[in-house]
């Protein structure tokens, strides 16, 4: 990703003001309300209950605020962080977690339970085909400790035409080297639907009854608070995700976490510290109070991200773009796919949200080669904290359909502007 303050002749948003194009945008907001108020109902209501659940696990861990300022070195006897993962584990529906700005990312983590539960000889069977592009070196890279070179087998299950899982395909796979079940349940770069926690709940069903030996890990990155249940709930042994997404809030400056079982969370941990030491050690260096606000807030920032990304694919439909999910579906994670077909019209998409963004809002942005990615990438991220996905973004690898990905958004309101500026500048509605 290139970013070059560009000084040429963008346009100035005041003048876009004065062209009138608040008409248009006022016309296309007074037109959706009817549709999309049910669709809105709908997301706030699944907030109810994740927003009770969080606060529960709060009262329920007794957090006091002698517990938001945390340790450095070593950490011992860090209250902050043993509050912290109480907590977690509690609005993840989970026995344990481990939440550390140690875990750099979704990545990480999911690194982290590959490597600390995977052995030379042992099979994994991915339910939702190929996994996320940064974790493919990991995966298949020729890596002295990538799984290739460890000697795990890694098998791809493609989704079914309809975007389901492929039960009979993976029956196919099993032997009795099996170990692992690996779910993605974000699309990631992909034109797919997300996985369901229904599909998840499943894909647990079939494990019992296939292969009961395995563990189910969930990449659950972009999809927290987006549904009632979380996948500890459904029978996941293992779910993983970055702090600076949806758990994060917007004021997660870091980290990652893993929630799951008691036996196998305290078997990663000696692979995020070391063996012996497990859970025992590790600062929260001061962070402890912006995560566990992040965490409090996120229901209701997630609700507001998935109003907004709802809106946005009712207008790029109206427009006659297609849109993954449709404004009316039911949705898995916090991330909207607009396909536009066109690589200049990609790089016009993520400059005018980036545009629109509080911070480098000046920024003029090129796609350019990112590590773990096959394909060039642009990605329109002005947000405080760096990457943070919780904040309004958009991306999208230079391939085709050229798709451009929204997700986060502090408000509905936030995303209306960006969208109203992505109408003009696209010219998705000429006048």
């Amino acid at each position: 990703m290139l970013r070059a303050h560009s000084n040429d002749a963008r346009r100035n948003w005041s003048r876009v003001n004065g062209l009138g194009s608040n008409d248009v945008f006022q016309s296309l907001l007074d037109e959706s309300k009817s549709p999309l108020a049910p669709v809105w109902d709908r997301i706030r209501s699944i907030e109810r209950v994740t927003q009770r659940r969080v606060l529960k696990a709060f009262q329920t861990a007794r957090v006091g605020a002698h517990n938001l300022q945390g340790t450095t070195g070593y950490g011992y006897d860090d209250h902050s962080r043993e509050k912290l993962e109480s907590v977690y584990a509690l609005s993840f529906q989970a026995e344990r977690a481990i939440v550390r700005p140690q875990v750099a990312s979704g990545t990480h983590a999911l690194w982290i339970c590959l490597d600390g539960l995977l052995d030379p000889g042992d099979e994994v069977i991915s339910a939702t085909g190929a996994p996320y592009d940064t974790l493919r070196s990991s995966i298949f890279g020729a890596f002295p400790h990538s799984l290739a070179s460890k000697g795990v087998t890694f098998h791809e299950v493609a989704l079914t035409d309809q975007d389901s899982i492929d039960f009979d395909g993976m029956e196919r796979l099993v032997t009795p080297k099996t170990r692992m079940i690996y779910v993605q349940r974000s699309k990631g770069y992909t034109w797919r639907r997300a996985t369901s926690i229904n599909e998840i709940e499943r894909i647990a069903s079939w494990r019992r009854k296939h292969v009961p030996q395995a563990i189910i890990l969930v990449d659950n990155c972009y999809g927290e608070f987006v549904e009632e249940a979380e996948p500890p709930a459904v029978g996941a042994d293992l779910a993983v995700g970055s702090l600076i997404k949806n758990p994060g809030g917007t004021l997660a400056p870091s980290g990652g976490y893993i929630v799951g079982t008691k036996g196998l969370v305290e078997r990663v941990a000696d692979r995020v510290t070391a063996p012996g030491l497990g859970l025992r050690i590790g600062p929260t260096l001061g962070i402890a109070r912006s995560v566990m606000q992040g965490l409090f807030m996120s229901p209701h920032l997630v609700s507001e991200s998935l109003q907004g990304l709802t809106l946005a694919a009712w207008i790029f439909e109206r427009a006659g773009l297609a849109a993954l999910p449709r404004w009316n579906d039911a949705r898995s994670d916090a991330v909207q796919a607009i396909r536009l077909g066109d690589p200049e019209r990609l790089l016009a998409f993520c400059r005018s949200v980036q545009s629109s963004s509080p911070i480098d809002s000046d920024v003029y942005l090129e796609s350019a080669p990112l590590p773990g990615y096959s394909d060039p990438v642009v990605m329109a991220a002005g947000t405080f904290v760096q990457g943070a996905s919780s904040e309004l973004t958009a991306d999208g690898p230079m391939r085709d359909p050229f798709a451009a990905y929204m997700q986060g958004g502090i408000s509905r309101e936030q995303i209306g502007i960006a969208l109203e500026r992505l109408v003009f500048d696209l010219e998705l509605f000429p006048r």
